[in-house]
């Protein structure tokens, strides 16, 4: 965490939201799209809310956040998006205080969106199967753990995801929710339904319909509820050059199938 106001992360951002992050501190670093500078030497004398120019480029200095952080995030999997982290955590009503599971971590798309709202005193558990992955989310989380305010309890965990359950109880006992993002989410669901509580969630992110009714037959045969199953559509408008607004050209349509399923009681035998 910072340790003292040089330390301070901050934004310099483009009237067009594009954002690059930097710390306070003496000693020249490289941020791509700006290129080679002592960040204290620039920022002496600013602060945020004031427009500072950088080359050729006006920005305005902002106290980063998690849009800020996204885009500046270092990728090497695919990442699950805003449109479809935003519906996870609201529909499966992760919040503050949440104990989630994310199995598939890749470069921690989904799990920083995860640790923005679960403040410091939830659990997040991710796994993630391969090293390469895991190094990308890794340094992505811990940037990402500087810049807001409050983090989770946050343990990443190379490994397989069939193996998680004496982790799961060791760090938190039980789970509101598990998101399951890999190859093959079914083949784990009857591992993680004995590790949610009664009333808790479980998702999993299927890129094809196979996958999608895989998940929800052995969602079922496993006692859980099917609460939601589908897609979520993304399209921009944009101003249109005579006026009035148009839908844009690059729409984001298909990313993945979500299903979302809930853990109820057993059904008392009379």
């Amino acid at each position: 965490m910072k340790n003292s106001e040089e330390a301070e992360w901050l934004a310099l951002r483009e009237d067009d939201g594009r954002a690059y992050l930097l710390q306070r501190a003496p000693g020249e670093v490289k941020v791509k799209g700006l290129g080679r500078f002592d960040a204290y030497e620039l920022l002496k004398g600013y602060s945020e809310g004031d427009r500072i120019t950088v080359g050729q480029k006006s920005l305005t200095i902002v106290k980063p956040s998690l849009p800020e952080a996204r885009r500046n995030m270092a990728r090497r999997a695919q990442v699950i998006g805003a449109k479809d982290s935003g519906f996870l955590i609201s529909w499966m009503g992760i919040g503050v205080g949440s104990k989630v599971l994310e199995g598939g971590h890749g470069s921690a798309g989904l799990a920083m969106h995860l640790a923005n709202v679960m403040g410091s005193s939830g659990t997040l558990i991710s796994v993630e199967s391969r090293a390469e992955h895991a190094e990308v989310g890794r340094k992505n989380m811990d940037r990402l753990s500087e810049v807001l305010p409050e983090f989770p309890d946050w343990h990443l965990i190379e490994g397989n995801i069939s193996n998680i359950g004496d982790t799961v109880v060791d760090k938190c006992g039980w789970l509101d929710s598990a998101i399951i993002d890999i190859a093959e989410p079914w083949e784990v669901i009857s591992e993680i339904e004995p590790l949610l509580r009664a009333g808790g969630r479980l998702a999993c992110y299927c890129p094809t319909t196979i996958q999608l009714e895989k998940c929800w037959a052995v969602a079922e045969s496993n006692g859980l509820i099917v609460e939601w199953a589908g897609e979520m559509i993304e399209r921009r408008w944009v101003k249109a050059s005579r006026g009035g607004v148009r839908p844009g050209n690059t729409p984001i349509g298909h990313t993945a199938f979500l299903l979302i399923a809930a853990k109820v009681a057993e059904i008392e035998e009379e």
